[in-house]
């Protein structure tokens, strides 16, 4: 920090002392404009005052924010330096990788290796690791706490090296709770006060969800674990100066309503008003009137509208926040002085800000909704959700699943003993329906139909075993019910209508069919507190909404197996069957790789679904279930809103809060069990399958800049192409080039664990990029997964392999993608796959903020196409070769041209426009990327 505060000040503590800050009336002065700037904007002014040192953050930095217009063109950059960094394990265990490498690299060269250590404070939590192995069952969350362990173990004793090696690394360990509500609940200090000199709080995250703490006031948003490296190694993280819209919410949510069906809205809106890379600052009547916990739920799925913030002004609301979970008085009155010192606290009026666009919302327009199959923003009206499931499953369309016929068959399995999956059950015999076993719903009996099951009974009556019951699954089987996720378990009021609705639903004798795997993952420890104060947990545990673990559980895809059975079924009959899940993330093969339809819910919708036992049920005129012949219909069983507010002072109890934090650095047993290695270099074990020394600083690393002469494309894809599809998370298939690389390493299938799970192997990762068997790659049509045509030979082969061979015969690589390239996580190894595998440029017709700079981040060059231009256009199918000149030299957003040579010889010539940003960016695909850009900087 420079040693002349700009604007310096004086601040009253509470206690009675007083702290230096920056302060940004008195910078007003200089720029009146300031006053009427967006907050998000000014907290962002604060952080680069402060940290002017004419070197990295200049007068013109400051100038060109202090002067930000509405509606001018974005030239000037922004060198942002946040207050501290944000991991969870997915994501923290590459960065350390990285950190480790780049002290090996540092000493090899004859530096000093201890150099490389972190110049701002690191949170990590581990929250990504825990699986849905056990679900349904009273032990679950011990028995998948152990495996998680037994599977982990390894990954966890080089973050128990990291801890002791790095300064500042603080970890939360296993158990706790998902990293964003820990973070919101915990973590956030609110305002920050380090050397005498307070600041806002603020962050960057290396999950893209880091947005959440948007709603108690705090700024910050995700950045790929390569920026996060720089970021904690002291690098600003430098972005264009954005547009921020303006989003007015006013009115009030109409009873039957959540916050849940709000930022599905939400986010349907702004992904159609394309604020991709933009900032979003909430405000009006309706923002103010929204608490901390529905602010959060809107801000955790900015990633999914596209802004790079969801931001929510700081106001008397999180004082309110901040005194419910336990802060102490004097953080919550250092919040409101500090603030108010600021000028920023309170929502602001209609008008009193400048935004380049206002987008309006009536809060009384929401209804109950849930939105897939297999995006965030396509939300559907709850009543529309059965004929638009029909539409999609008949349609040949790219979107559909061309099955038209059938919707109206089941397939049927003969169940002895035990229910299948039942909360509580045993272990069953399974065997095939004699004569076949897809059979039109209208054949079977009574004692056949889903919701007549042994285990649905009144509550008056004992539960009578029965030696035979009826498994159906058909199109549109509801086969995984999920409570997971920050987005949602971290708002009490949704959770406990979650509970209430589970209570209502056993006390009328319902019960899930036996091929809904049901599960509760919630964001942290203060959810069990105040579901088993209030006796809802009883009542979720009865419908099998056991507590599995803490962590990002089913959003992940670490959804856990389903029945081998079920499994077996779905394969064999083809079936669309579904996920409900009350997360963030729907994309294909990222819930589960056999379930093709995901729909994201509230958690009381997700109960009623698991009830239902199908997707395609019509709320409002069936039942969810049938108990001694008197049909049980879903608005009999919705709490009412009285209801849910009698219990939210159950949920918010600040000495709760206290108590379960307290402890928040006693891992328990099996994390004190763990040993750690010591020293500041780490001991690189060349047989580990989960933690090797990456080749980021090798010099058989490709070139990152040049032009590129005589390529090949790798893969031609469609639109809407996620981080999962470039670099999935979930489960490695025995037959995949990475399951056949773990095989040859003696590590059974069993013991693969996910590809999220060994981020820290770049064998594996490589192997697994563009390995999503959901994707579609055009240059092999008929073919579902990562496959590609090699050329000039024409044989299909994984992507991986066919890489492999390019390599091999000094052939660079280009990937040609469509519109919303990269869009969903702030996956870095989508860019260290894609660069690990020769890919030297992406050209695309548009880019997601994240993805393309850590494609910039890792020495890839992201290229677009003119408006109207795409692989479809120029009818491409891989067989031509590639030149991109003009790319020499490369400076922000210059034109380069796209030299496409065909198979008959005919040339076309395309010009594109290099996505680089800023001018630092270039610095950094200049040098090969940002990792080698900071090693420069410390040799």
């Amino acid at each position: 920090m420079p040693t002349a505060l700009r604007a310096a000040a004086r601040l009253d503590l509470p206690d009675g002392s007083s702290v230096a800050y920056c302060a940004l009336p008195l910078l007003a002065h200089e720029w009146p404009a300031i006053a009427r700037l967006p907050v998000c904007l000014r907290i962002v002014l604060e952080s680069v005052a402060r940290h002017l040192d004419g070197v990295r953050v200049r007068a013109d930095d400051l100038a060109a924010l202090a002067g930000w217009q509405p509606r001018a063109p974005r030239t000037a950059e922004v060198p942002f330096t946040g207050a501290r960094v944000l991991l969870q394990d997915f994501t923290g265990v590459p960065l350390l990788v990285d950190l480790a490498a780049m002290r090996a690299a540092l000493s090899r060269a004859g530096g000093d290796g201890q150099r490389v250590q972190p110049r701002v404070p690191v949170d990590l939590v581990i929250d990504h690791s825990v699986q849905v192995d056990v679900a349904a069952s009273p032990d679950a969350l011990e028995r998948n706490h152990a495996i998680e362990y037994r599977r982990t173990r390894e990954r966890y004793r080089f973050l128990k090296w990291g801890q002791q090696a790095f300064t500042g690394v603080r970890i939360v360990p296993p158990g706790f709770g998902i990293c964003h509500q820990v973070n919101l609940e915990y973590l956030a200090p609110g305002v920050v006060v380090r050397d005498g000199v307070a600041s806002f709080d603020s962050l960057v995250g290396t999950d893209s969800h880091t947005t959440m703490i948007n709603g108690l006031g705090v700024v910050g948003w995700g950045v790929g674990g390569i920026e996060a490296e720089a970021a904690m190694l002291g690098q600003p993280v430098s972005f264009l100066l954005p547009d921020v819209v303006g989003c007015r919410l006013h009115g009030h949510l109409p009873v039957g309503a959540t916050a849940t069906d709000l930022v599905l809205r939400v986010t349907e809106l702004l992904r159609a008003a394309k604020v991709v890379g933009s900032f979003v600052e909430f405000h009006g009547a309706g923002a103010a009137s929204l608490t901390v916990p529905d602010r959060a739920t809107i801000a955790n799925m900015a990633p999914e509208y596209g802004a790079t913030i969801g931001f929510f002004p700081p106001d008397e609301q999180c004082c309110r926040y901040l005194a419910a979970t336990g802060r102490d008085p004097a953080t919550v009155e250092l919040f409101r002085r500090y603030h108010q010192a600021q000028g920023v606290f309170g929502m602001p009026a209609d008008g009193a800000v400048e935004y380049s666009r206002v987008l309006d919302l009536d809060l009384a327009s929401i209804v109950p909704s849930v939105a897939g199959p297999r995006r965030p923003q396509d939300r559907i009206a709850l009543g529309e959700v059965p004929a638009r499931f029909h539409d999609l499953l008949a349609s040949t369309a790219a979107d559909g699943y061309g099955r038209p016929a059938a919707a109206t068959t089941v397939v049927t399995r003969t169940i002895l003993g035990a229910t299948l999956a039942a909360p509580g059950g045993g272990a069953q015999e399974v065997e095939d329906v004699p004569d076949g076993t897809a059979r039109d719903t209208s054949t079977l009996t009574e004692t056949e139909m889903v919701n007549n099951r042994p285990t649905a009974h009144r509550p008056d009556e004992p539960a009578q075993p029965e030696r035979v019951a009826t498994l159906a699954l058909r199109d549109g089987s509801v086969v995984i019910a999920a409570i997971t996720s920050c987005t949602n378990t971290s708002n009490p009021a949704v959770m406990l209508a979650a509970g209430l609705l589970a209570r209502n639903a056993v006390a009328a004798g319902l019960r899930p069919p036996p091929w809904v795997k049901t599960s509760l993952a919630p964001g942290s420890r203060a959810v069990t507190g105040y579901l088993e104060r209030t006796g809802l947990q009883a009542a979720l545990d009865t419908l099998g909404f056991h507590t599995v673990g803490y962590g990002c559980t089913t959003c992940i895809g670490n959804s856990g197996p389903l029945d081998a059975r079920i499994e077996e079924l779905i394969q064999r009959h083809g079936l669309v069957v579904a996920a409900v899940l009350s997360g963030n993330r729907n994309f294909e093969a990222r819930v589960h790789q056999s379930v093709k339809a995901n729909f994201l819910a509230s958690p009381p919708l997700v109960v009623a679904y698991a009830l239902a036992g199908r997707i395609d049920i019509d709320f409002a005129r069936e039942p969810l279930g049938t108990v001694g012949g008197r049909p049980v219909l879903l608005h009999e069983l919705w709490p009412s809103q009285g209801e849910i507010d009698n219990l939210l002072g159950a949920a918010l109890d600040p000495e709760a809060y206290r108590a379960i934090y307290a402890g928040v650095q006693d891992g328990g047993p099996l994390w004190d069990a763990i040993p750690a290695r010591l020293g500041a270099a780490y001991a690189w074990d060349p047989g580990s399958t989960y933690v090797r020394e990456p080749p980021y600083f090798s010099r058989s690393m490709p070139p990152a800049t040049g032009e590129v002469r005589g390529a090949r494309a790798l893969a031609i894809l469609g639109d809407s192409v996620t981080t999962d599809h470039i670099s999935p998370a979930g489960a490695i298939r025995a037959d995949s080039p990475a399951g056949r690389w773990l095989r040859a390493q003696g590590v059974e299938p069993e013991d693969f664990n996910s590809y999220g799970a060994r981020r820290g192997n770049h064998e594996i990762m490589v192997r697994g990029t563009f390995a999503n068997v959901r994707i579609r790659n055009l240059m092999a049509p008929g073919h579902e997964g990562g496959v590609t045509v090699h050329h000039p030979d024409g044989g299909v082969l994984p992507i991986h392999d066919a890489a492999e061979r390019y390599r091999e015969a000094g052939v660079p690589l280009m990937v040609i993608g469509g519109a919303e390239y990269g869009t969903g996580s702030s996956r870095d190894w989508a860019a260290k796959g894609t660069r690990l595998l020769g890919v030297r440029a992406v050209i695309a017709r548009s880019f997601e903020r994240i993805h393309r700079a850590n494609l910039v981040g890792m020495g890839v060059l992201p290229c677009e196409f003119a408006d109207g231009v795409d692989a479809r256009s120029l009818a491409l199918d891989g067989s031509e070769i590639y030149d991109l000149t003009g790319v020499a030299t490369v400076a922000p957003r210059q034109a380069a041209t796209l030299v496409i040579t065909r198979r008959d010889g005919r040339r076309d010539e395309v010009p594109v426009t290099v996505c680089v940003d800023t001018p630092i960016e270039a610095e950094y695909l200049a040098l090969g990327g940002i990792l080698p850009y900071v090693l420069r900087g410390l040799d």
